[in-house]
């Protein structure tokens, strides 16, 4: 294997995680491994890839992601899309298969009928080895609904990849993975490499006074991200600190965003902003630089894109105090945490922070000299490269 690059197929096929896609490819093809980008275009981010210098090669085709489509006749034509791609793969592979296939998604996995995993057993008899990424232990939200399957899947993995102690220690006491066969790697952080763009900018775009402090949650919108519990804890926020204002910034489903809603009603929450839709990376990248704290109020987690963002730009950082989220961040150190379902005490956390600007800047120094931009990614690239060596060198 010395005297040869490393041939990996990133596999993504309905680009789920377009970005930490995009951010594990790059950095490894400057690691001096052979990546084939194994996506479609994301249709809410058409320069995910390209802006960053991707090649995507999902098989045959990439067109469902380049049109803006509603959500019904994007995934009805996504999943024929898919199919030819994995039979032009499948056919591929059968002449050459990488060394390593390298899953990031298996979005047919929850089906009765598991194509995307039934290619991966194929190309496991053409000798490539399999590596699969954590990014969820289960389906969000799903209970133990889906338990059977994903312990299957771990089991069949050569190799797993997750993004931090806890989540390797419940993969060993919860689906029966040997310790042996899982790296822990962070990681990476997000949008670092945008161009800076200024707060006025962002106060300007999404309509905020200039002046008022700013707390910000910003995601993809599911129950264990709590920001039912934000809102609760904006109330004590509200009557104690009055000119400071709540941005919410996302999409998700039209039940949990008109709860939102009527839960904002319902508190009678006057300095609430909500933002319910995609918000560009540029829109994203304007919102954190202009907020004064960004919120993580999570029940439960297993990795965050969104955390990772908040410490690559350098905010400070209030959050609760779950085992990912302590490997990375220290109460008092570098952010404020906060015990998770705690309501009065997150309200307490955001109150002090938005009455200190003191606290806030030494939290925030703190996050900025861990150095979280692109060299993370090559650090985590190096340690990919050496999981692949594992199992093919």
């Amino acid at each position: 294997m010395s005297s040869k690059r490393l041939r990996v197929f990133m596999m993504d096929l309905w680009a789920t995680v377009p970005y930490y896609t995009a951010y594990l490819s790059r950095a490894l093809q400057q690691e001096g491994v052979e990546v084939q980008v194994g996506s479609i275009t994301y249709y809410l981010d058409p320069a995910c890839f390209t802006s960053r210098g991707l090649k995507l090669d999902p098989g045959l085709m990439d067109v469902v992601g380049r049109f803006a489509l509603p959500k019904l006749p994007r995934r009805l034509l996504k999943f024929p899309e898919a199919m030819l791609n994995l039979a032009v793969l499948t056919a591929r592979f059968a002449i050459r298969p990488p060394d390593v296939v390298h899953v990031q998604y298996l979005p047919m996995l929850k089906w009765r009928v598991p194509l995307d995993l039934w290619f991966l057993e194929f190309c496991r008899s053409r000798g490539a080895k399999i590596v699969l990424t954590v990014h969820d232990l289960l389906p969000h939200d799903s209970g133990q609904r889906y338990k059977a399957t994903f312990v299957d899947l771990y089991r069949r993995a050569d190799a797993l990849i997750c993004h931090s102690d806890s989540v390797q220690a419940r993969l060993a006491a919860e689906f029966a993975v040997p310790e042996a066969k899982v790296s822990v790697i962070p990681h990476g952080p997000f949008f670092y490499d945008l161009p800076a763009v200024g707060a006025e900018q962002a106060l300007s775009r999404f309509q905020l006074e200039r002046g008022r402090p700013m707390v910000l949650w910003q995601g993809i919108i599911f129950p264990y991200k709590g920001v039912d519990l934000l809102l609760t804890a904006w109330k004590q926020v509200e009557a104690r600190v009055p000119e400071a204002v709540l941005m919410i910034a996302g999409t998700g489903a039209p039940e949990l965003l008109e709860q939102i809603r009527a839960q904002i009603a319902e508190l009678g929450l006057q300095r609430v902003k909500t933002e319910f839709r995609f918000v560009s990376t540029e829109e994203l990248v304007a919102l954190y630089r202009a907020a004064d704290v960004v919120v993580y109020p999570y029940r439960a987690i297993t990795t965050s894109g969104a955390l990772a963002t908040g410490l690559a730009l350098g905010k400070t950082i209030a959050a609760s105090d779950l085992p990912v989220f302590r490997e990375v961040l220290r109460d008092g150190e570098n952010a404020v945490l906060t015990p998770p379902l705690d309501t009065d005490a997150l309200g307490g956390a955001l109150v002090r922070l938005l009455e200190d600007p003191t606290l806030r800047e030494r939290l925030a120094e703190r996050v900025r000299a861990m150095r979280f931009g692109h060299e993370s990614w090559l650090g985590i690239a190096e340690r990919t490269r050496a999981v692949y060596l594992g199992l093919v060198g």
